[in-house]
């Protein structure tokens, strides 16, 4: 096993690496592999320029061919303001300079916004893939108000050359239900059109926090918000990592089953990882987690440790922003190759 991998591990190493998953059985998820669009797509309704499109994701950058995927998203120029995002390291307003980050640290796409992906669309669209975010959170209005809206259309993502779409829901919020009716549209525009779909399952609601803890990451809901991202037909699901489970019991409220919590999870993060994949379709449809926000000195050790997670459940890669591009862009680099050793680790194995 990669050395540096094992040091970055630290302590963790035992609870991570020799983790033997007893809920839901490694041999029941479809492990991503260099056939996936063989094994899994060429059975689906998806068009054949959808499945190009897929596999031009899969088959760039260093995890080219394996079936895993390392994407560089940066739209928080939007969701969380640009001076607050680029502050840290400003040559990222630059849109530029976000693909050389993807393509330099050895990505399989770059993800953001209509005006960075098209302000530079002629001279790198056709070197590394682009998923376009169609929609986002802006944060210029006040009170601040955290709602999803359109920032373009499906067919201008098609025409910069995109060989994929991103979307987010909030599911839960009040506006959940307006956002899966027009995302599940643009899905279904763009297998039209022959891009695949990603879709970032977030949840939004202050009534999923209850006596001081906070549900929005927990296994049981993160892993319904994968279920309803899947039966709109996103390809692949973005999930924030679990950190909790029983939110559906503590809020009372939708419907539950003991054998989620007893037999289908358990309190360690590969198995309420496993519980997201399981939701996917057994791994049908890729998981990715998010590498989230940055904490400096900690995020090489936190982004290595989301990634073993994510690929000892059964999940498809990381999306990993905010750690990679508010540091300088070797540091950047490194740590995107860092998570990338870890898919290409063939010790690393399902737990």
């Amino acid at each position: 096993m990669d050395t540096n991998i094992l040091k970055i591990l630290g302590d963790d190493q035992e609870y991570l690496l020799g983790h033997i998953c007893r809920t839901i059985d490694k041999t029941l998820i479809h492990i991503p592999s260099p056939q996936i669009i063989d094994k899994i797509w060429s059975e689906t309704d998806r068009n054949n320029p959808t499945l190009n499109s897929l596999q031009a994701l899969i088959g760039h950058g260093r995890l080219a061919h394996t079936g895993y995927v390392s994407i560089l998203p940066v739209d928080q120029g939007i969701e969380h303001t640009a001076g607050s995002s680029f502050s840290p390291n400003p040559i990222y307003f630059d849109p530029e300079n976000i693909v050389k980050l993807a393509m330099e640290g050895g990505c399989n796409a770059v993800a953001s916004t209509f005006g960075v992906l098209g302000m530079v669309a002629r001279k790198y669209a056709h070197k590394i893939p682009f998923i376009v975010k169609i929609n986002h959170n802006e944060l210029l209005s006040y009170p601040n108000s955290y709602d999803q809206v359109l920032f373009g259309t499906v067919k201008e993502a098609w025409n910069m050359g995109a060989v994929a779409i991103g979307a987010t829901i909030y599911f839960g919020s009040p506006e959940s239900r307006r956002q899966i009716t027009e995302i599940a549209r643009a899905f279904a525009y763009a297998h039209e059109l022959g891009m695949a779909t990603i879709l970032w399952c977030y949840l939004r609601n202050n009534g999923f926090k209850k006596d001081g803890i906070d549900y929005h990451a927990s296994a049981d809901l993160t892993g319904q918000a994968n279920h309803l991202g899947v039966t709109i037909e996103a390809d692949i699901v973005k999930q924030k990592l679990p950190v909790n489970n029983g939110g559906f019991k503590a809020i009372q409220f939708a419907k539950s089953n003991d054998k989620m919590y007893s037999q289908l999870s358990s309190e360690h993060p590969i198995d309420m990882c496993r519980y997201q994949v399981a939701n996917g379709y057994m791994g049908r449809v890729g998981l990715i987690n998010s590498g989230g926000e940055s904490h400096g000195d900690s995020d090489l050790k936190e982004a290595v440790v989301t990634a073993v997670i994510n690929k000892r459940a059964g999940g498809m890669g990381l999306i990993s922003g905010r750690k990679a591009f508010q540091k300088p862009m070797k540091e950047g680099i490194e740590l995107l190759h860092a998570i990338q050793d870890v898919y290409l680790d063939t010790k690393i194995t399902l737990a």
